[in-house]
């Protein structure tokens, strides 16, 4: 007899009323007891490796085509990197990814399709600019005023790759007439070549690629930073930065009411028991016949395999036959980028009328970009930081100073009251096994041109899914969404 894992209250908090007693998830347990105490095989037309928003979007499109699968999660929970973390009285906040925007459509249609709603993440309130000399000013729209030091050459380097991102190509961008030149220099050579105050550009351009890439701009191949502009819209709107970076209009537009997490939460249960927990792959088997995977919750048997998990963790699979040695090398470049969400809880959010203020830049801060990030309901108030690149590095072994540095700058941006909150937490996503890092993976010069051609090309039986593997929307939820419902097409054209 089976027995039945219940559900925590961690999930319930998280997910609201999306999981339920019986629903459905099976827990590891569940998997793999059998009489003998042996583990079962099992068989599927295609096994998806990673529940995360792009595997469970295969797995949607497969089953609504009539074919059987199965998902394998390493995780005691879906979402992969998306997260919602309870607050006091039932309310819940995202310490992973949690906006959506226009032009965002995979994931506005998976809203819908399951019921769920979004709200403005943005409020009409100022936003705050703190510069490298501790100077605050305030402003409305985008971007910090054009008379402030540096944001002349900001706005310089945004309008360049904006023309250089309406002439790549944005699904094969390895092809682009200049791909070569501008994939042998990092971001930060693009940005100082073309900078009357290059130090000063670079530091407001961090300020981004901390949130954006967990990382610096000298870590960043610019030919993909051009091609992911590119990809900040859909077939009808060339991508801008002005859409990646902004919130009213822009990718930061809207939240998902409940959190972001309630978006697999639900799609694993309609997916009616086909998403196995506490199942981490660790062998994939592969001939002209079909694949085998072996992972902690049993064996399953298949004609496909769809692997949908951060490309390191693919490389880290025992592959037989071997993946090809140019997959392989490609997967083991694209490291996730170093980056942890801080929090921070009040009673209310008071800073809306004392201060006017719903979010800040701050050059050199620990949390560089800092937002309002108050549940729907208003109440209670939360003051949310990105964490990642150069700070990270810094304070990687300092938790308490971290801890000190997000709250003074929180009390820079937002007022004195934000150093004492009722409650503090933080997510590193580094420390999370099954994701290494977040938001995206840091690709250095020369990966884009030598290796990226290869990302999606299958392996046999296995293909590729996963926000990495995006057309438009890579890193966001968006293209983990599209990247599944791409595998899915491949493989059911197989089938």
């Amino acid at each position: 007899m089976t027995s039945t894992k219940s559900v925590s209250r961690r999930q319930l908090l998280a997910g609201g009323a999306a999981v339920t007693a019986g629903g459905a998830l099976l827990s590891a347990t569940e998997a793999t007891a059998t009489a003998s105490g042996k583990p079962p095989r099992r068989h599927a037309d295609v096994i998806v490796v990673g529940a995360g928003l792009s595997g469970l979007s295969a797995a949607r499109r497969l089953v609504a085509e009539g074919h059987s699968v199965v998902v394998l999660e390493a995780r005691d929970r879906v979402g992969g990197r998306t997260l919602n973390h309870p607050l006091p009285h039932g309310e819940t906040v995202e310490v992973g990814g949690e906006f959506v925007g226009p032009t965002q459509d995979h994931a506005l249609k998976l809203i819908h399709d399951l019921d769920l709603t979004t709200y403005p993440a943005y409020l009409d309130l100022k936003s705050v600019f703190i510069d490298g000399k501790g100077r605050k000013s305030t402003y409305t729209g985008a971007l910090p005023s054009a008379g402030l030091t540096g944001i002349v050459d900001l706005v310089q380097v945004i309008t360049a790759l904006d023309q250089y991102a309406k002439a790549i190509p944005v699904d094969k961008p390895w092809t682009w007439s200049k791909a070569a030149e501008f994939d042998r220099q990092t971001a930060e050579t693009l940005v100082r070549s073309s900078a009357a105050d290059p130090d000063t550009a670079v530091d407001l351009v961090n300020l981004f690629f901390d949130s954006a890439y967990g990382a610096t701009a000298a870590e960043v191949s610019a030919l993909y930073v051009i091609a992911q502009v590119a990809g900040f819209g859909n077939k009808h709107n060339v991508g801008s930065i002005e859409r990646g970076i902004g919130s009213k209009g822009g990718a930061q537009d809207s939240r998902i009411v409940g959190g972001s997490q309630r978006i697999a939460i639900r799609a694993a249960k309609r997916l009616d028991g086909r998403v196995v927990l506490n199942a981490a792959v660790r062998r994939i088997d592969q001939d002209k016949s079909g694949v085998t995977v072996h992972s902690d919750a049993g064996v399953w048997k298949g004609k496909y395999v769809i692997v949908a998990t951060p490309p390191q963790l693919a490389a880290d699979i025992t592959w037989t036959p071997l993946m090809p040695a140019i997959q392989d090398a490609m997967r083991r470049r694209m490291t996730l980028g170093t980056l942890m969400k801080i929090h921070a809880v009040y009673d209310r959010p008071w800073w809306r009328e004392d201060a006017g203020v719903w979010m800040a830049l701050k050059v050199g801060g620990v949390v560089p970009e800092m937002f309002d990030n108050t549940p729907k309901s208003g109440s209670p108030g939360v003051l949310m930081g990105f964490h990642g690149g150069h700070s990270w590095k810094k304070y990687a072994n300092d938790p308490a100073g971290r801890r000190r540095g997000a709250l003074r700058d929180f009390a820079e941006a937002f007022g004195e009251r934000a150093l004492k909150p009722t409650h503090y937490f933080e997510h590193d996503w580094t420390s999370e096994e099954w994701s290494r890092g977040c938001p995206v993976s840091v690709v250095a010069p020369g990966v884009v041109t030598e290796f990226l051609p290869h990302l999606t090309t299958p392996f046999m039986r296995t293909h590729w899914a996963g926000t990495e593997s995006a057309t438009y929307w890579n890193g966001y939820m968006d293209g983990a969404i599209s990247a599944g419902h791409r595998a899915a097409a491949e493989v059911s054209a197989k089938l």
